[in-house]
């Protein structure tokens, strides 16, 4: 069986999809393509069962859609998602802009049905539209749907990211460290700087190094202001997905704020303490062993703080670190 795989961003949505191949590697003989946008083509294929990643533009395609069509990049890709046969064309993320992907591929189309879809409208492109409950995690949602689309009775226990650890490159040191994850896309889910300043030199006494991925030039500046207040912080140098992925592997703990590297971080295996202000982690906080998650809304009733803006200020030092001291002694996976 070929399966075809729609599951387009954003980078957390996709590694939310990885068990979901798990399981149907696990159950049925099936191969896997999948559809994913240039920024996240790598993450598809750490995954054994995946044998060919199709990367799409979508989100740079819309800025300028005439350039597209000179370039002819829009018609490779229909000549690469058209190329072979599929027995099923699964779309996993439920969006128009996914669905219509579908229209494309040659093979019977799987997907959300109008009840359950985040965009309603997506289910009229699909041959089979399938009914899977939005009261619950989305790992949960997606093994469902690949299990109903591909007629397989899910696998008992919670899914398996099956990221091979021996595609992603390794620390020449040795030293142990933490990361901290301080940037993402919506300022009300910032945790405050001097937060990370005053967690940073309450870990002084361990000894362990802290390491700052930065990914913009906003993200660069506040580790640096990170790093001149911490002697234990340190910058990193601009690094691809791949890299940032061997880092957060053999970290030893990792701090974040709600973004997608800390689900990479998840399916890595590596305990990390998310925390969570506007946003809830129940239907699609990080996923797997070793997760903490904090909620500032199920500690607002200490603070006097309604405003969004201000919720990830409940979310003190001091409560980060009670639940970090625990994880500091671990043995790396």
């Amino acid at each position: 069986m070929r399966v075809l795989v729609i599951k387009t961003s954003s980078l957390g949505d996709v590694i939310h999809t990885l068990p979901a191949v798990s399981d149907a590697a696990s159950q049925v003989d099936a191969r896997f393509d999948w559809v994913v946008e240039e920024s996240f083509a790598e993450v598809p294929g750490w995954h054994g069962s995946v044998e060919r990643v199709i990367p799409v533009a979508i989100r740079r395609w819309r800025k300028s859609p005439l350039e597209a069509w000179r370039s002819k990049e829009w018609q490779q890709f229909k000549r690469c998602i058209q190329e072979k046969n599929y027995d099923a064309v699964i779309d996993a993320q439920g969006l128009v802009k996914s669905a219509w992907l579908t229209h494309y591929a040659k093979g019977p189309s799987y997907g959300l049905n109008r009840d359950s879809a985040k965009e309603p409208l997506a289910s009229r492109f699909y041959n089979h539209p399938v009914a899977i409950s939005k009261e619950q995690h989305a790992v949960e949602r997606i093994r469902q749907l690949f299990a109903k689309s591909l007629g397989y009775k899910l696998p008992d226990g919670d899914g398996d990211y099956r990221i091979e650890r021996a595609q992603l490159p390794s620390r020449a040191s040795q030293e142990k460290y933490l990361v901290f994850l301080h940037g993402t896309t919506r300022t009300s889910k910032y945790w405050p700087e001097n937060y990370w300043h005053i967690l940073a030199n309450r870990l002084a006494c361990t000894n362990l190094k802290i390491l700052l991925p930065w990914g913009n030039d906003e993200e660069k500046q506040r580790a640096e202001r990170i790093a001149r207040k911490a002697a234990n912080a340190s910058l990193l140098p601009r690094s691809d997905l791949r890299t940032l992925a061997g880092i957060l592997a053999e970290a030893q703990t990792v701090v974040s704020v709600d973004t997608g590297l800390a689900h990479l971080t998840a399916a890595l295996g590596t305990p990390n303490i998310t925390m969570y202000g506007p946003t809830s982690p129940t239907l699609v906080g990080t996923y797997g062993a070793n997760q903490i998650h904090l909620q500032a809304r199920a500690i607002r009733q200490q603070s006097c703080s309604d405003k969004e803006s201000q919720l990830m200020q409940v979310i003190t030092p001091e409560i980060v670190l009670e639940h970090l001291s625990p994880l500091l002694n671990r043995d790396p996976v």
